[in-house]
């Protein structure tokens, strides 16, 4: 145990990684099956606090599906995986200056946020475009009802993940 312990730090060994997976993963699990649409695994990944892009969500995703592809993942499959990727600590999130460097730059007149319209104009005509569902997600998430845009500090201070 004392390598695992060297390997991912002070605080975290591979019992309490296995534990967040798999709490993560039942809260998609409806039948109690030990298996989650395919279609979730992103959600799954994404709460562990992984950000992989389409890409490599694709190539996980094919890492871990059966031979003939049901539709479905089985946790057997799924746990070896994602604990090696958060051993070594991949698909880490952005850091919290660069985000704000990259909305500053959708903002040339520095007026703190970006109107909806053009957040939905960067985010799905620039780049690997975010799909509709994505974009949704982030919507819900950023926008700010009342003034119908999103003020990207505070965007970025809920979207950070607090590693200490």
């Amino acid at each position: 145990m004392a390598d695992d312990k060297e390997r991912e730090g002070p605080d975290i060994t591979v019992a309490e990684f296995h534990k967040k997976i798999k709490d993560a993963f039942e809260v998609f699990d409806h039948e109690a099956n030990n298996t989650v649409d395919v279609r979730e695994i992103g959600t799954i990944i994404r709460s562990l606090g992984c950000c992989p892009s389409e890409g490599e969500l694709h190539d996980l995703i094919a890492e871990v599906e059966e031979e003939e592809p049901t539709g479905y993942i089985r946790f057997e499959k799924f746990l070896p995986v994602m604990t090696e990727v958060l051993l070594e600590r991949r698909y880490r999130p952005v850091p919290e200056d660069i985000l704000l460097r990259a909305f500053e730059v959708l903002d040339p007149s520095k007026r703190g946020f970006l109107l909806k319209e053009e957040l939905i104009k960067y985010m799905t005509e620039e780049g690997e475009p975010f799909s509709q569902e994505e974009m949704e997600e982030m919507l819900s998430a950023a926008i700010d009802p009342e003034s119908n845009s999103v003020h990207y500090k505070d965007y970025i201070a809920m979207m950070v993940i607090d590693e200490s």
